[in-house]
Formats: C-alpha cells, sequence, structure tokens
C-alpha cells in the first residue's frame, strides 16, 4: 500500500460528439500526466462524449462508439503508464447510465454509475440516462480506497457520506459544472458540505467548453479535509496540474497543487464569454464573425469581445446609417473599429428605405408612419449583414442584451438576426461595466489589443437606437438601473409584483415590465442562443409559454 499518490488534474476541453478527437485529446493530457510523474489521470464528467450530449446520446451507433472508446483507452493502459479516471455514457441491457471508469494495467477496474440525475435549469438527464441503482462503493487503486462521486452526487447528502461510511479516504468528482456568476461560491459550498460531514478532502474536476449556450470555466480544485480550496487551476484555461498526496497519520493530504488566480466580477463574465464565443465559432468551422458595429455600447462590447476570442483578422465590422445616424455614431464606430484593428466598412441603407417606401406605398395608403417603418430600418440592416454572411462565409454576431431581450426592445428579422449573441445574458448596466474592464484590463489568453478598445464617448453617451429622430431608449423604456434591477427580481428571482413594489418600485412600472416579459416570449424563441451568465437565462433555464394569459394580479 503507497504512502503517496501523484493525482493529475486534467483539465481538458472536450467536444460534444467528436468521440475520436476526444480519445485524442485524453491520450495527449494522459501523455503529459505520464512526463509529469502521474500515478492517477482524473477527467471530468461524460469526456468521452462531450457534455452535455443531449439527445445525441440516445442513438445507439453514438453509444457503441462511445463504449468503444473507453476499451480501447483501458487496452491502453497496458503501457505502464498512468491510470485514468474517465467519464462515457456506458449501456448495460437496457438501461443507459452516466457512468465514471477506473482504467488500469490494460483493463477497467472498476465501473461506477451516477445515482443523481439533475433536472432543474439547464438540466435534464433523467429524460437520457437511468440512475444508479445504488451508491457507489469506494475504488481500490494502489491501495487507496477513492470515493468516486459524479457531479450532482457530490452536491447532495447521500453518496459521499456512504463512501466515507465504507471506508473511502479521499474524494474524487468528475464533474460538468457549467459557468454562472455564482458558480465557484456554489461549488465550494456543495464539497465543504460533504467534507465537513465526512472529514475527507476532495479533488473537484471540472471541464472546460463553450458547448452551445452552456459554458464551462475549468476552476477545478482541491479541498482539504478542513474545508478550505487549497489549491486551484486556472479558468477559462485548459491544462494539466499535478497534485502531490501523502498519507500522515491515517488521513490523505495534498501537499503540492496548482496556484492560480481566480478572477471575479466583470473579468470573470468578459473572459467566460470571450470563451464561449471563440468555442461556439471555431467548434462550427466558421472562418469568421460579421457585426452591425452601429456607434452604440453594445454593438461595441460585442466587437471587443469577438476581437479577444478570435482576432482582429477575424472580425469584419459594418457601420449601416440612415438618415437617423448621429454624426458621432460615425466617429465612434469608426474610432472603436480602429482601436480593435478589425475590417471596417460603411454600408448606407437610405436607397434600400427608400425602395421599401416606394413598394409598400399602395399598401400602406392614408396611414401614417409608425414604428413598421423604423422595423424596416433594422431588417434591412439585417438582409445586408446575412449577405455578406452568405457571401464571406462569416457568422453573424447579434449585439442585444438581456434587457432589451426581456421586454422585446428588438426587432425580429433585423438585429435579432445572426447566428450566436454574447450579451444576450447580460443586461444593459453590466454592459457598461464590461466595457469600463476593458479599457482598463486584459488577461492572457484575449487576442485583441491591450488598453482602451472602445471609446469614452460610445459609453456614456445615451443609448438610443437612432431609428427616428432624437430617439433615445428611455423614450420607450425606464431608465435601464431601474428595468434591470426590475428584471432581476421578475426573472432571476421569480419575485411577486407586491414584493417588488414593496421594495421601492412604482407599481404601474412592475406591471407594464412585467407584461412586457411575457409578451416578447414569442421573440426569444426565434432569438440566437447566447452564452449562459446569470443564474436564469433565457432558453434553458427560464421555458415559458408563448401563449400566456397569467398576469401576477
Amino acid at each position: 500500500m503507497s504512502d503517496t499518490l501523484s493525482i493529475a488534474i486534467a483539465q481538458i476541453a472536450p467536444v460534444v460528439g467528436d468521440v475520436d478527437g476526444n480519445v485524442q485529446r485524453i491520450r495527449k493530457a494522459r501523455m503529459e500526466a505520464a512526463e509529469a510523474g502521474a500515478d492517477l489521470v482524473v477527467f471530468c464528467e461524460l469526456v468521452v462524449s462531450g457534455y452535455p450530449p443531449e439527445d445525441l446520446v440516445n442513438k445507439p451507433s453514438y453509444q457503441r462508439a462511445c463504449r468503444d472508446a473507453v476499451l480501447k483507452l483501458a487496452e491502453e493502459t497496458r503501457d505502464g503508464g498512468p491510470a485514468m479516471i474517465i467519464g462515457s455514457p456506458w449501456r448495460e441491457d437496457d438501461a443507459l447510465y452516466n457512468a465514471v471508469f477506473l482504467l488500469n494495467q490494460g483493463e477497467i477496474a472498476a465501473k461506477r454509475f451516477k445515482v443523481r440525475l439533475p433536472n432543474y435549469g439547464v438540466f435534464d438527464e433523467p429524460r437520457r440516462f437511468t440512475p444508479g441503482p445504488d451508491f457507489p462503493e469506494p475504488t481500490l487503486f494502489n491501495g487507496v480506497k477513492l470515493g468516486l462521486m459524479i457531479c450532482e452526487d457530490m452536491w447532495l447528502p447521500g453518496a459521499g457520506e456512504y463512501l466515507a461510511g465504507k471506508g473511502a479516504e479521499l474524494f474524487i468528482v468528475p464533474h460538468g459544472s457549467p459557468f454562472r456568476k455564482s458558480a465557484i461560491e456554489e461549488r465550494t459550498m456543495a464539497a465543504r458540505a460533504r467534507v465537513t460531514a465526512t472529514g475527507l478532502p476532495l479533488i473537484f474536476v471540472n471541464q472546460l467548453a463553450g458547448q452551445d449556450e452552456i459554458l464551462f470555466e475549468g476552476a477545478s480544485f482541491v479541498m482539504n479535509a478542513g474545508g478550505a480550496v487549497q489549491y486551484r487551476a486556472p479558468q477559462f484555461a485548459e491544462t494539466v496540474a499535478i497534485t502531490k498526496w501523502r498519507k500522515s497519520d491515517d488521513h490523505w493530504q495534498c501537499t503540492e497543487g496548482p496556484t492560480a488566480p481566480w478572477g471575479d466580477g466583470s473579468e470573470m463574465i468578459y473572459r467566460a464569454v470571450t470563451l464561449a464565443v471563440r468555442d461556439y465559432v471555431t467548434k462550427n468551422r466558421f472562418k469568421g464573425v460579421v457585426i452591425g458595429l452601429s456607434g452604440g455600447v453594445d454593438s461595441a462590447l460585442t466587437a471587443a469581445i469577438a476581437v479577444d476570442a478570435l482576432g482582429a483578422d477575424a472580425v469584419r465590422c459594418v457601420m449601416m446609417p440612415s438618415k437617423y445616424t448621429a454624426d458621432e455614431s460615425l466617429e465612434d464606430a469608426e474610432a472603436c473599429a480602429k482601436m480593435l484593428g478589425v475590417s471596417y466598412q460603411s454600408i448606407p441603407i437610405a436607397p434600400g428605405v427608400e425602395a421599401f417606401d416606394q413598394m409598400l406605398a399602395p399598401s400602406f395608403a392614408g396611414r401614417e408612419k409608425d414604428v413598421t417603418e423604423e422595423n424596416i430600418q433594422s431588417r434591412l440592416r439585417g438582409v445586408l449583414l446575412m449577405a455578406l454572411s452568405n457571401k464571406f462565409g462569416d457568422m453573424v454576431l447579434t449585439t442585444g442584451n438581456k434587457s432589451e431581450m426581456s421586454v422585446g426592445y428588438a426587432t425580429l428579422y433585423g438585429d435579432m438576426n445572426g447566428g450566436f449573441n454574447p450579451l444576450k445574458d447580460i443586461y444593459k448596466m453590466e454592459v457598461f461595466a464590461l466595457c469600463c474592464w476593458r479599457n482598463e484590463h486584459h488577461a492572457s489568453e484575449l487576442l485583441g489589443p491591450e488598453g482602451q478598445v472602445i471609446p469614452d464617448r460610445i459609453i456614456t453617451k445615451p443609448p438610443s437606437a437612432e431609428l427616428r429622430e432624437d430617439q433615445k431608449d428611455e423614450d420607450s423604456l425606464p431608465p435601464y438601473e431601474v428595468l434591470d434591477a426590475i428584471l432581476e427580481m421578475l426573472v432571476e428571482k421569480e419575485m411577486a409584483v407586491r414584493d417588488i413594489v414593496a421594495k421601492g418600485y412604482e407599481e404601474a412600472l412592475v406591471r407594464r415590465v412585467e407584461h412586457l416579459l411575457y409578451v416578447a416570449e414569442y421573440k426569444r424563441r426565434q432569438a440566437p442562443p447566447g452564452p449562459k451568465v446569470a443564474a436564469v437565462n433565457f432558453g434553458r433555464d427560464r421555458r415559458y409559454p408563448i401563449t400566456n394569459g397569467w398576469r401576477d394580479k
């Protein structure tokens, strides 16, 4: 029996569906761990299939490919290199399990099934997997009893306590824990609950990947038996991090590990969304992106994120002025493009607007101009962006923020056109904060220039869609600091109207915002995906009916 262990945390980026590619990624990480002297390499939940595989995992051919990959990787451990803990879907008889395996000395040395299948928020695992029939037994490796739990089994009482009662000496927990602003605090609290209840240290291994609307930022960690996070793997970066363990007085202690800093606030959100854009665009094999750069704060932030994610050469920005576009918007858009170093052109939409006016004149005869004509301008811009996308192979990034998506302050088939929306889960006041952060900070993985990349005037001037003369957002909406506060209480916290009013907000305003939130559901169903940032995002978390007669009276 060994009294020392070297365990590698393999925080890698699997791709859903790319089983062969994931096997190569696993091999590469194992080789790196072997060179560092690891005895054991731990990978994230469902690393073979990628997570979450959604209904793809129901395909028998996919299940067979994953099974074959596990068997192949097991055989490769016959080389005397480090053992591995990997996750994969696994079919036995009529049941499909979310499983982890200890692969050692050329075989599957142990197999454990996930017992608690989450069915809330972005998770719907009971739709696809069968829960493990029993809490897992400890897994013996080099004479050490490992307590293997898969993700949700750590978050709830039961599995950890059972493992400890059966003699487990330390916990290893492969995870697919999505990013959200509160994630690190929630993860450490859940891990601490298991550690406190059992007195056993814990290794938390998370994946790193943008997967459609869900993002995984890594941030794996080691927690000591006292419940403190002792070692930290980086956020937003792949790593194979070695942790050294020693047994003393019948207790295992981690004596060495990674000490990466973790960011928070605007830094954390900005880097998360940048990773999400990079993975979505590159994994879907687009050459680059095209963005309508209006001279406003949302499009400027979107452009900065795109450059930091993909590099300036992969970003095409287009100003599409109308007769209502202010000179300062033209100046600000061009200045922002120069700061970012992106391709920039201007395509005036006045000829197109005039053509639509002429085509629709007979149908609109006798009616005053209204929001219809405003929306035609936005839709014409959407047509131009999609034309550029088709011609050059770039994905259109839309630029609407969560405040606008919440209340429907956006035009279907206009400014909502596109393949991905980086700001979809970011409220307007957060947009301003992110712009300020990016002007003052940088991070090693960001590909854009250091220093200011968004002109000050873009951040300080009153927001406007510029679809009519002297238009301001606050003509149609309450001030964003008020709107965002009400929306957060309605969306993230599901608070009753009377409880929001009790906090000092005008009742008529709260009811109006609630009404706008409900009637805009049909627009959100047709909006492009965007990365989850808040506790509750639209689409995967918040699933409301379009036809909805409920109002909180």
